[in-house]
């Protein structure tokens, strides 16, 4: 609901800006949030209309507000996008100002029912060319603020991350519906960064890579911030690479999720967990509970041999064979799966692999059912090295510990319903596979009992 104050109430057509998808409305609407702040806050009010414009910074104790039938259409002219200096996939450097940013500010909002339009496909296609001199702007992004609420707005095309706040406090994200193609470069829906008290709800994603992906900082980050108290749900989640992400970028550690009430319908990957040597940082107490996925080439995945980014082909990333545990060693730790159905799943039930020297360790699987797709094509579960594409498999789990499968069901799977080797404390109980092959249910190489 915007504000009936006149003193607290700025449209932008009141500083000179029209709504015909051809002015560049940048001047203006700069001019009416220098009022609203001098005015000491308010609403930025956006009426009706189609109003084309450059980067829009929002100040402290202020809400942009979007009226049904309106768009703000960011402009495809660099020169509209201040530089900053934020974080990129992590790591603090110089990048284009998002199209709606804020920094050090609190109280801040941007609700209502219109539509913010990115105008991607200039800046896909400048990343694409290698053409862009600073990394491409964000939909939305807040860096260093506290008391953050987006709620209501459609987001499309955006040039990269749609949603992405950064080291905040307190962020409520709400009932947004966010479509970017699926071939579109690297534009994940939401991903809070290295945040705490994150409330992410009702909301409708279809995106070209991740949903919604929770990240702390690569190694490189200077300043490790935890990512932590996020709570998603009743989420619907359509194509992109994962339906709900947690790193690689996890530096910082990652506690404290849980996920709830979603449908992933689409989404390569379900529930997807990923790191590597060099990175450190823990990913720990995290809970993913009813959820139906169908279409994903794997429901749950954690892979502690991620090899995308810098130095993601090194040996040291690479290598089986067990290091020193260091700083650089992360840790995926208590994680907990409970009533979920996955159904036209390609490659395999499920993937943990965790570092000889650092197990993947006390995960549990309650009331799990997944069935295997009858048409499946071969795919990779989880992006390693030396891994081959594999179709219709069960669980296959290596360098794990501590791990629960109660009443879980997979059907329609080629060889065991479960694979596990190197492998500690390992308990099945009340499962089933439902299959024509003869191989065994369970399979175990190298596992013992604590």
């Amino acid at each position: 609901m915007i504000p009936t104050s006149t003193t607290s109430l700025h449209d932008i057509t009141q500083y000179g800006a029209v709504g015909d998808g051809k002015t560049v409305n940048t001047k203006m609407i700069a001019a009416a949030i220098q009022a609203c702040e001098e005015a000491g806050g308010g609403t930025v009010y956006v009426p009706t209309g189609r109003f084309l414009t450059g980067a829009i910074i929002l100040k402290s104790n202020m809400n942009l507000y979007l009226e049904a039938g309106s768009t703000l259409l960011f402009s495809t002219d660099i020169n509209e996008y201040p530089v900053v200096h934020s974080r990129w996939e992590g790591v603090k450097k110089d990048v284009y100002a998002s199209c709606v940013y804020s920094e050090n500010s609190e109280n801040i909002s941007v609700t209502g029912y219109g539509t913010l339009d990115g105008n991607g496909a200039f800046w896909w296609d400048l990343f694409r060319k290698k053409e862009n001199k600073y990394p491409r702007p964000k939909l939305v992004s807040f860096d260093s603020c506290r008391h953050i609420l987006i709620s209501g707005v459609k987001m499309i095309q955006s040039p990269s991350w749609t949603v992405n706040p950064i080291c905040c406090e307190d962020v409520t994200i709400h009932n947004l519906t966010i479509v970017n193609p699926s071939h579109s470069p690297n534009t994940d829906g939401i991903d809070p960064e290295s945040c705490r008290n994150v409330r992410i709800s009702d909301c409708h994603i279809d995106v070209g890579d991740d949903c919604i992906a929770i990240k702390a900082g690569t190694e490189d980050t200077e300043k490790r911030v935890a990512c932590e108290n996020i709570t998603i749900t009743n989420c619907t989640m359509i194509h992109g690479h994962g339906g709900v992400v947690l790193g690689s970028e996890m530096s910082g550690d990652i506690r404290n999720v849980t996920v709830s009430n979603c449908i992933f319908e689409g989404t390569d990957r379900g529930i997807r967990l990923k790191s590597r040597r060099g990175r450190g940082g823990i990913v720990e107490d995290i809970r993913v509970s009813n959820i139906i996925m169908n279409g994903v080439i794997c429901p749950f995945i954690a892979n502690l041999y991620y090899f995308c980014g810098p130095r993601g082909k090194e040996k040291y990333v690479w290598d089986k064979n067990p290091y020193p545990v260091t700083e650089e060693t992360p840790v995926f730790r208590r994680i907990h799966f409970s009533n979920i159905t996955a159904r036209e799943v390609s490659a395999a039930a499920g993937f943990l692999y965790g570092l000889p020297e650092m197990y993947v360790e006390d995960v549990t699987f309650d009331h799990v059912t997944v069935n295997m797709a009858d048409d499946a094509e071969p795919g990779m579960p989880a992006m390693m090295s030396e891994l081959k594409p594999m179709k219709q498999r069960g669980f296959f789990c290596g360098n794990v510990k501590g791990v629960s499968f109660h009443r879980v069901t997979i059907s329609n799977h080629e060889g065991p319903a479960f694979y596990v080797e190197n492998g500690e404390d390992i308990e099945f109980n009340q499962c089933k596979q439902i299959t024509s092959s003869e191989d065994s249910m369970i399979e175990l190489k190298n596992v013992t009992s604590s």
